[in-house]
């Protein structure tokens, strides 16, 4: 039985390094994801030339002009205003007419929230949607929302975040029923503010949920893996998330200078164990944890980061892939009727 086709629009021009690395990742996609077909907006007299010269099989990709591009520098209500006819827009807009099942930019991150949540609309029952990716921990990939859309969050709001990240983590991790946690200055029920206290509890008596819910966890438990899915607030998630990014650096670069600087036996020491440096190398490549998700709206939008080369955005591209191939959407919407259900109709209700 042949798969259903699944076609993604892809904004051409956003990104550091675009339209090439867009191109790259696009290459490397139509091997990995033999159903998949692209629709590339942008600036047609560079794009045409890049997909001729890499020979892309005309069924599979199209071009579509679009006259301008969403600087890395624009307001997001500037670029919601004027930005209409750029590439990020119709690329968007492409999944709002049909045309496409998802989009995947690298551009503007402001521009793109503001443009895919004017466009594409929240699902019915999410107040707000979050931005969601994956983290790397002792026990594989975590997931963990919100990371920068809202920053100040009340208890519905992380009730939804919990719902739709452990959607996600069924769809790219295949768990059948992730484990949630609150993030929290403590594991004890009396610490943090009032809303994660209020979602816990609601959570904690709301009987079968469509996930385990753990309680709160700390810091230390994103990298340690105590659960699949972290919940919490844009301002406490971000700021995590560039702790973790920046740990990273650091650490490298430690190593870095240690084994530049240091003495003959240690050099030896290192090209020893250079396979394993590699293999941690890759472990951690920020590449492969490329492509976060507007999770919540009624269409699928995946932000790769500006600076990606063409393995980083084809993992973007993957990511949108895979929320479509499983349904994503259908199964948040399915939660959350199930959710009305346990809690009533006011968390729907927002």
């Amino acid at each position: 039985m042949t798969s259903p086709r699944i076609t993604i629009a892809v904004d051409g021009m956003g990104g550091d390094h675009a339209p090439v690395s867009v191109m790259d990742g696009v290459a490397l996609a139509l091997v990995k994801y033999p159903d998949a077909d692209f629709v590339i907006f942008g600036d047609s007299q560079k794009l045409v030339p890049l997909v001729e010269a890499r020979g892309f099989p005309a069924l599979r990709v199209r071009v579509q002009h679009a006259p301008s591009v969403v600087s890395p520098e624009a307001k997001a209500a500037v670029a919601l205003r004027t930005g209409r006819d750029s590439s990020m827009r119709l690329a968007i807009d492409a999944v709002a007419d049909g045309t496409a099942a998802a989009v995947v930019s690298g551009g503007n991150t402001g521009a793109l929230m503001a443009m895919a949540l004017f466009v594409l609309r929240p699902l019915p029952g999410i107040e707000r949607p979050a931005l969601t990716s994956l983290l790397p921990s002792r026990n594989g990939d975590v997931v963990m929302l919100d990371l920068g859309a809202n920053i100040e969050c009340d208890s519905d709001n992380l009730i939804q975040f919990a719902l739709m990240g452990s959607a996600f983590a069924s769809a790219i991790l295949g768990k059948q029923r992730p484990s949630v946690g609150l993030l929290n200055v403590g594991s004890e029920e009396t610490k943090g503010k009032d809303s994660l206290r209020e979602a816990a509890r609601v959570m904690k008596d709301a009987g079968q949920l469509p996930w385990r819910f753990h309680g709160f966890v700390e810091g230390n438990d994103i990298t340690a893996g105590t659960v699949d899915v972290v919940v919490t607030d844009g301002f406490t998630g971000n700021v995590a998330l560039k702790t973790a990014e920046g740990v990273g650096k650091l650490y490298s670069d430690f190593l870095r200078k240690i084994f530049q600087g240091s003495s003959l036996l240690c050099k030896l020491g290192y090209w020893l164990a250079k396979p394993a440096f590699h293999t941690l190398k890759e472990r951690l490549d920020a590449r492969r944890y490329n492509g976060a998700v507007f999770l919540g709206l009624q269409g699928i939008c995946v932000k790769s980061h500006g600076s990606m080369d063409g393995i980083g955005f084809a993992n973007a591209i993957g990511v949108a892939h895979d929320l479509v191939k499983h349904g994503s959407n259908d199964t948040i919407k399915a939660q959350l009727g199930q959710l009305s259900t346990l809690f009533g109709a006011g968390l729907q209700e927002g």
